[in-house]
């Protein structure tokens, strides 16, 4: 395949992007995952169908675990508390430690449950109903926190910290920096090993870390100079060492700030300096700190999807029984087109939401070897319609919605974080776009190495290229191939539908078919745009998102086919066969209109009216504006934000005001 970082006409920044983002993902697992085959045109049916049914045994311990957990938050949790006072109380957490649930994934070795993917995901989901910063903070200790630990800790490591997560120390990951937030491997944290070789000496400065000022260990992620041994090179990489609060130079000065949602979970802001962290705290090996984070991710990204669907289908009920209930004209609102389609849009995204998530922990349980776009677009997919859903449960309760005694204004503010996190959704699609299609681009460069004219090469070395590679069969049957669908409309057959429920497969067999087109029109977009298609995002994003909605589509068809095959039946059984029904139209829609977009859109009006927009703006004094920190053309420059009346979190050492001075005072 060819290297992409050699494309020609492209600027020596994007020729940069592309070689970190070659380093930072890693080699190509050897078998691609369902979604990189859609890109293809490929149904990887194996993978999704059946729908994965969890292990009887275990399902049997996470409900007992969910029946005592469900009578603690019904009956104890202080929800409202923890939002109006902006944190968790030491009970809570250590009620949760009681209950296993914040150690139910950690081996059962280590005095942890041992429980799967699956059943993590399920009682987040159930703690996403009732509060969603319990939720990220229970996420943020065994997804990312203390994962890594999990995933890459030596016996020794495991047998050292595991047991203090398990049951008594929350832990936090150290990715975020002031100028660093999707871009995870510009690090400006460093570490070098010191000359005896005892320990790493660390500086620079993390933010967002999640429970940093309560927890025992931190995983931290700093740039490291090292030398390849095999060819000589020295490069920056990213490292992944441990952290104890207790270490001279880390130095927590700001424990958390005051926000829109989740505002009992505490985000943390931590100064390092000239840290020495042993040696035997090295996590995975030096410079492969990003393969730490990117995996830890993986879990992250749906237990955020976890948290949102438990909060969704809370609203959707909700909004659901207000339709019913409130009256207007003389009529309940339910009787109402409009209404109608609010009710039944949150009926099929929290089924497809549902579907996607457990078809995804699924393939974690089972160590599927390619599933980094997986996770990614169910982060993508449950956090946009998880927040369309909560919309639509607030429309429908009209004012009273909006009001804070009613829990859907908390779920609202609490849910529009999730658009940003783990990877901001746009973020998300450039990746999904890039890497789900990596390996057809590759090969579509590939050909065009080979066989077509280079104008930087002479006649003779271009003839004597052409000629040779026109030489190899493998080069000429893929060319020939490709040149017949995109320049004489021969296209290659249609994926095999997967076989499901004589009622569902019509729409088995329309997936069929949108996967055909899809992989066919990322490979015209490929080729009208060539390498400009590395910075036209608009095009990037409707083929992620049409990816999106096509594994939502399987997901969907599959876990319906399975709910007809068990014979399932009643009025929940119903809701959901028409939810999903809806759903697989709805789906259908969003594709076809996003390929008419791709020849007809308001893209280059767009552009001029961001342009004139941003030229206006440059006029407008910069001292009138909040802008970043850290800003390389504007710091220092903005305004200062307004704090008064707004709560602080100072580090230790610092009195923190009280409720009044702060009122008072500002």
């Amino acid at each position: 395949m060819a290297d992409l970082s050699r494309l020609r006409n492209i600027s020596e920044k994007d020729r940069k992007m592309l070689a970190e983002a070659e380093v930072m993902l890693g080699p190509e697992p050897s078998e691609m995952g369902f979604v990189k085959n859609l890109f293809w045109g490929r149904l990887r049916n194996e993978l999704v169908f059946p729908y994965p049914e969890q292990d009887k045994r275990e399902r049997a311990r996470c409900d007992k675990l969910l029946d005592r957990l469900d009578a603690y938050l019904r009956d104890e949790h202080p929800a409202v508390q923890i939002d109006r006072e902006e944190e968790i109380p030491a009970w809570v957490i250590r009620r949760l430690f009681e209950q296993g649930v914040l150690g139910m994934t950690i081996p059962e070795e280590y005095g942890g449950l041992g429980m799967s993917v699956t059943s993590y995901n399920r009682v987040l989901e159930r703690i996403g109903r009732t509060c969603a910063s319990t939720a990220v903070v229970v996420s943020a200790h065994q997804s990312i926190g203390c994962k890594a630990v999990m995933l890459f800790g030596t016996d020794e490591q495991k047998r050292r910290w595991l047991p203090g997560m398990a049951t008594k120390e929350l832990s936090a990951f150290c990715l975020s920096e002031p100028n660093v937030g999707c871009d995870a491997g510009g690090q400006e944290t460093r570490c070098e090993l010191s000359d005896d070789a005892t320990h790493y000496i660390l500086n620079g400065e993390k933010k967002w870390s999640t429970s940093a000022a309560l927890s025992g260990l931190f995983t931290v992620m700093a740039k490291q100079r090292l030398t390849d041994p095999s060819t000589g090179k020295t490069s920056d990489r990213v490292t992944a060492l441990v952290c104890t609060p207790d270490m001279e130079g880390i130095d927590i000065y700001e424990k958390n700030r005051s926000k829109c949602g989740i505002r009992g979970t505490w985000q943390a802001r931590i100064r390092l300096t000239n840290v020495k962290v042993p040696r035997e705290n090295l996590l995975h090996k030096e410079g492969k700190g990003l393969t730490v984070a990117l995996s830890c991710l993986n879990y992250g990204r749906c237990t955020l999807s976890a948290g949102m669907l438990g909060s969704a289908k809370r609203c959707k009920d909700q909004g659901i029984k207000w339709s019913q209930t409130r009256y207007q004209f003389g009529r309940p609102l339910a009787a109402f087109d409009l209404v109608q389609e609010r009710v039944a849009r949150m009926a099929a995204y929290t089924y497809a939401m549902d579907a996607m998530l457990y078809l995804t922990t699924a393939m974690l349980d089972r160590h599927d070897k390619d599933i980094m776009v997986e996770t990614a677009l169910c982060k993508v997919f449950n956090s946009e319609m998880g927040w369309r859903v909560v919309n639509d449960a607030m429309q429908i309760m009209g004012g009273e919605g909006y009001m804070t005694e009613n829990e859907v204004e908390r779920a609202m503010r609490d849910a529009r974080i999730n658009l940003v996190v783990e990877g901001a959704n746009e973020v998300m699609h450039t990746f999904v776009f890039g890497y789900g299609g990596k390996q057809l681009a590759e090969q579509m460069v590939g050909i065009k190495e080979a066989l077509l004219p280079d104008a930087s090469q002479t006649v003779s070395a271009n003839l004597w290229r052409m000629l040779r590679n026109a030489m190899r069969p493998s080069v000429v049957k893929t060319a020939a191939g490709l040149g017949a669908e995109l320049y004489l409309g021969r296209r290659p057959p249609k994926p095999t539908a997967p076989t499901v429920h004589v009622s569902l497969q019509p729409y088995a067999n329309r997936l069929s078919d949108l996967v055909h087109d899809h992989s066919h029109q990322f490979k015209q977009v490929s080729r009208r745009f060539m390498e400009k298609i590395l910075n036209n995002q608009m095009m990037q994003r409707r083929l992620s998102e049409n990816a999106m909605w096509l594994h939502a589509m399987a997901c969907t068809i599959s876990r319906l086919d399975s709910q007809i095959k068990a014979g399932d039946s009643g009025p929940a059984f119903e809701r959901d066969r028409a939810a999903a029904i809806y759903f697989l139209e709805m789906a259908q829609i969003e594709i076809r209109e996003n390929i008419g977009r791709l020849t007809r859109n308001a893209d280059d009006p767009m552009r001029a009216a961001a342009k004139a927009a941003l030229e206006h703006n440059d006029t407008l004094p910069t001292g009138d504006f909040v802008v970043p920190e850290r800003s390389p053309n504007a710091k220092g420059r903005g305004r200062k934000p307004a704090t008064r009346g707004v709560r602080q979190f100072p580090g230790d050492g610092v009195e923190e005001p009280s409720v009044q001075d702060r009122v008072t005072r500002g």
